[in-house]
């Protein structure tokens, strides 16, 4: 049962896109996932987080129908049976895969058409997608003939031609630049502006922070977190970076005991009473304040304190494998 600040999601007036309960998925006797607890509500942006091989695929799966689980309940719109809704979902697997003779606008039509379109009218909505994002030159053009980013795009295009209420991204930002990653994340927040759910998996994380309302944490197929990026972050108090002209006195006596040095700097985690009692003190021992500023815990740190150390150096060792991977 996955431990972690869920109140958010059910106490969110809107209704669930996802609500999963106690999923867990063997294979061959080996515990892939086990008992993953989420709740998605409705035109949220909403990251599966963790290492690779910690279970987000699986999991991605699970919640589609297309692998059943072994033990809990997924359901989605209410759904507990999700290929009845199929045409109201669109999903990129981490596995990019198009016909590298077909055309860009036919790729789409025919992922449309997949999903209940016509072809004619998945290669009017196709053109429309495509010249809205800048590649209309490229419709004609194989996939062979693009650019990785562009083929990509193309894929995404076609998750989204039938006009989906839940997208679903497995690894989205694995393999692209940094440019082709920024018109990603505005993709991204266009859909859920539009109302649509998103719900992406990925191991980098200053993604899920930028786009995130909620996020579940994965590592070793367990979810030791579930709940709001906010709620993540504030599970480690706020910092406290004073500078002061003085270097000693009795005002020392009234930092806390946490305290300790960096260069030039006391840091402590905010008292808390707040930092007002704790100035006054400091001003009226004559501290010499140079400069104070709190700074609140980011996702990383609050990843590391959830997961746990091993599984933070994973994630960071395959981000900068990604990023060695773009500067190829």
């Amino acid at each position: 049962m996955a431990v972690g600040d869920q109140t958010h999601a059910r106490n969110d007036a809107r209704a669930l896109a996802i609500e999963a309960r106690g999923l867990v998925k063997r294979f061959d006797g080996t515990l892939a996932v086990g008992g993953v607890d989420i709740s998605v509500p409705e035109g949220a942006i909403y990251g599966i987080l963790g290492p690779n091989g910690a279970g987000k695929t699986t999991t991605l799966r699970m919640l589609l129908g297309i692998i059943d689980p072994d033990e809990g309940v997924r359901r989605v719109f209410g759904h507990d049976r999700p290929h009845d809704i199929a045409r109201e979902i669109g999903y990129l697997p981490e596995e990019r895969g198009l016909y590298p003779s077909m055309k860009a606008i036919e790729a789409i039509a025919f992922m449309g058409a997949l999903r209940g379109l016509s072809l004619e009218e998945g290669r009017v909505r196709g053109r429309e997608l495509l010249e809205r994002h800048d590649l209309g030159h490229a419709a004609e053009k194989q996939i062979r003939q693009l650019s990785k980013g562009m083929a990509q795009t193309v894929q995404l295009l076609g998750t989204l031609v039938h006009q989906p209420r839940l997208v679903v991204l497995d690894e989205p930002f694995s393999g692209l630049d940094a440019i082709n990653q920024g018109k990603l994340e505005r993709m991204i927040r266009a859909l859920a502006d539009d109302g649509v759910t998103v719900i992406f998996s990925t191991h980098v994380i200053h993604h899920a922070e930028r786009l995130c309302e909620g996020v579940a944490i994965i590592a070793g197929g367990k979810v030791p977190y579930a709940g709001s990026v906010e709620a993540a972050r504030d599970r480690i108090p706020a910092q406290v970076r004073l500078e002061t002209r003085a270097r000693s006195g009795a005002w020392m006596e009234a930092l806390p005991k946490d305290t300790r040095h960096e260069g030039d700097f006391f840091m402590f985690p905010l008292p808390d009473s707040g930092i007002e009692p704790l100035l006054r003190q400091l001003i009226e021992g004559e501290a010499g304040i140079l400069s104070l500023s709190i700074e609140r815990a980011g996702l990383h740190d609050a990843f590391v304190h959830i997961a746990g150390e091993a599984a933070a150096r994973a994630l960071e060792e395959e981000s900068a494998a990604d990023l060695a991977g773009e500067r190829r």
